[in-house]
């Protein structure tokens, strides 16, 4: 009885075979049908569909956001315009937006190009150079607490001293060349972007660097992949503001001692009781800020696309 109950041992890979098991060589998959293809092909042209929406639906976003942003500025100017031509303000003080574009076409014609081309030179020089240093210092407070305890406390006194309180000094210190001028818009855009990264790295979550330090990463993997990413909305802001104050600080270097440039247009108006010229390089100045703020905003959004932020 107990042979006859026996369990029988299973067969071997080739008894399976043997015995008509389909082995893996011989299955097949079987070809998508008519219908089966009908229906990827028509799964695939609704996608199609929607992203050609989603696309006309962006452009029309992006185009009803442009014309609320030139809601406001041409309806200012049209207010002066006609306020101007009725004789509501005076034309010497407040010249009408028409007056300022023939100023500007009379500025072209004598060398315009030449002074936006200054200030821009400088600007970029001097952003570049007081970015950089922001950048290295901010970054040594931001990982170092004694850097912190050593300098910090000096810079936040320097950040409180006016624009303008510099000039002088600059001019004794450099003469009245370029470096100056270089220098004190320098002098502008370090603090907000030292602030921006010291700010940006010391603010990064705890936890982070504790999960980087289980994983055993090295320092500068660490700052590599961990606090450069999470402090990186901070410092594009305060390179956005840096760019900004490098822009402001320009026009006081420029009204000291200059010959050329947008601040020098200021500088010359007002000399002589030019208000058109004056409106006409404050125009162009907020033109000129508002192209490279567009541009550091293409950066940043770019730069931070991997946020899954509140939009």
């Amino acid at each position: 009885m107990r042979s006859q109950l026996a369990v029988q041992p299973p067969a071997t890979l080739p008894e399976r075979r043997r015995e008509g098991a389909p082995r893996r060589d011989d299955v097949q998959l079987d070809a998508p049908s008519a219908a089966d293809a009908a229906e990827l092909a028509s799964a695939a042209q609704a996608a199609q569909v929607r992203i050609a929406a989603a696309v006309r639906r962006a452009a029309g976003e992006r185009a009803r956001g442009a014309l609320l942003a030139l809601l406001l500025p041409v309806a200012a100017l049209l207010a002066i315009e006609f306020s101007v031509r009725g004789g509501l303000l005076p034309s010497n003080l407040l010249p009408a937006p028409t007056q300022i574009l023939d100023t500007l076409r009379d500025l072209g014609t004598r060398g315009l190009l030449s002074h936006i081309g200054a200030s821009t030179v400088r600007v970029a020089a001097g952003f570049a150079g007081g970015a950089l240093l922001a950048i290295l210092l901010g970054a040594t407070v931001g990982l170092s607490r004694h850097a912190e305890a050593i300098l910090d406390p000096t810079f936040q006194a320097l950040r409180a001293i006016p624009s303008l309180a510099w000039v002088p000094l600059l001019l004794l210190w450099l003469g009245i060349d370029e470096a100056p001028k270089i220098v004190l818009i320098a002098i502008g855009a370090f603090f907000p972007i030292y602030m921006g990264v010291a700010s940006g790295i010391r603010g990064v979550d705890r936890k982070l660097i504790e999960v980087a330090r289980l994983y055993r990463l090295s320092n500068i993997a660490l700052t590599k992949r961990v606090l450069l990413p999470a402090a990186l909305p901070a410092i594009l802001t305060g390179l956005r503001n840096g760019l900004s104050l490098a822009w402001m600080f320009m026009v006081a270097a420029e009204l000291i001692a200059a010959s050329k440039g947008l601040g020098y247009l200021l500088s010359d108006g007002r000399e002589t009781s030019r208000a058109d010229i004056v409106l006409a390089a404050i125009f162009l100045l907020a033109i000129l800020g508002k192209i490279s703020d567009t541009l550091m905003a293409v950066i940043e959004k770019r730069s931070l696309a991997w946020r899954d932020s509140y939009a």
